[in-house]
């Protein structure tokens, strides 16, 4: 189930994402979800399902010997900000610039990111496959990975621009997959099937 705390806003100001953001720093979620700031909505939906926690650990670990220079992966919850778009997203997995995230706030620069994965959920698979696309696209995330848990796909966007990604690749769980600069590296999704 996924609970949508919405203002009726089509085009949220950046007053309106400044108080979603303190609404949500205020709000007591509740144990098992998750919140995340999508177009003048907070959105909570269910953690993962724990076989998810495979995959990302699978990928953490393929990942990690190819991180860039001062960056961390983690599958820790955090909140990335995206004022610009009035987003704020709580990835699956996600590689940083580790100086960048050293802050006392709960609100992490998106700028930092370097690498997001997003795991889908048959509630929220949608924002995963569109809204989150864009936004990190636009936001310059160099790489995307997004893992269709529904489909048994791989998913990786590059080549980040104004418009969002450029390029993108699409695999069934199987093969081994190459990741662009800056992580030039294959990740193996051979494990990930059911």
């Amino acid at each position: 189930m996924t609970m949508v705390i919405e203002r009726p806003m089509a085009i949220p100001s950046p007053a309106l994402f400044e108080e979603l953001c303190q609404t949500l720093e205020e709000m007591e979620v509740p144990e098992g979800y998750r919140a995340e700031i999508t177009g003048g909505k907070i959105i909570m939906s269910p953690w993962s399902q724990g076989y998810y926690l495979d995959i990302m650990d699978s990928l953490a670990d393929q990942l990690r010997p190819h991180l860039p220079a001062g960056h961390r992966v983690s599958v820790a919850p955090c909140l990335y900000v995206f004022p610009e778009q009035s987003r704020a997203f709580g990835p699956d997995l996600h590689v940083a610039d580790a100086q960048a995230t050293r802050i006392r706030s709960p609100r992490l620069p998106g700028h930092a990111l370097s690498l997001v994965a997003e795991l889908t959920s048959a509630s929220t698979a949608d924002v995963d496959r569109y809204d989150k696309v864009e936004c990190y696209g636009v936001a310059g995330v160099p790489v995307y990975l997004l893992v269709d848990m529904q489909k048994g796909s791989l998913t990786v966007y590059t080549a980040p621009s104004a418009q969002g990604y450029q390029q993108q690749n699409t695999v069934l769980f199987g093969p081994t997959v190459a990741l662009p600069a800056p992580f030039d590296c294959a990740i193996d999704t051979a494990d990930w099937e059911k």
